[in-house]
Order: C-alpha cells, then structure tokens, then sequence
C-alpha cells in the first residue's frame, strides 16, 4: 500500500497507535514551525527545505528517523532508546516523553539545515 498523506497512513494502525502518531505529529508541528507533513519512503515525515523527521508504528515501538548525530548532549539523553545505526525506539508499552520528542525534532531540523 502507498500512503498519500499521514491520515492514510494513521488510518491502518490500531486506535491507540494512531493517537501516539498523532501525538509525535502534533509535538514536531508545534516544536518546529513552518514543518510541513509529507510522505517519504512511504512513511510519515516533516521537510522544510529537505525531509527531516520520519517516524512509524511498528509492532512493539514507534520508530524516529533519521539518527541526531550532531547534538551530543540529545544523543546522551536518548542513548537507551537509540538502535544500532542510532535510529530511537519508544515501546508501545511506555508513555511518550513528548517534550523529548520535540527537542528530537528541533534538532533533526537544525541538522538537516530545515530551521
């Protein structure tokens, strides 16, 4: 299935997953303003000059993408949610920490050159 927006792609989680989604899309658009929702890799994302923030609903996390790589004191902080290409995991089975998710965004769009 190819989305076309993140309602389509919202639309094929389960209620409680799609409220998480909805959760991540409304910290990034308040956190970084100007960002605008698009699909890439046929996932949910955010560009300004240049796609910035992907995140999706697997079966036991949420996944946000790209890795931060250049804020040293973020990196630290998400160390314990970070994979081994640096990518974050959040467990459906834990709350989002949504301010932290939002300083994610700021700082994926300062690297990315989109803020």
């Amino acid at each position: 299935m190819h989305f076309q927006s993140h309602e389509a792609y919202f639309a094929t989680q389960p209620a409680e997953l799609r409220r998480r989604l909805e959760d991540i899309q409304q910290q990034v658009e308040a956190q970084v303003p100007g960002a605008t929702r698009t699909i890439s890799y046929n996932l949910p994302a955010f560009r300004q000059q240049r796609t910035f923030f992907y995140f999706a609903a697997f079966k036991n996390h949420i996944g946000i993408y790209p890795p931060v790589t250049q804020d040293l004191e973020l990196i630290a902080e998400t160390r314990a949610l970070r994979g081994p290409k640096g990518n974050l995991s959040f467990p459906h089975n834990a709350e989002l920490p949504l301010p932290l998710i939002g300083r994610i965004a700021r700082a994926l769009a300062l690297q990315y050159g989109a803020a």
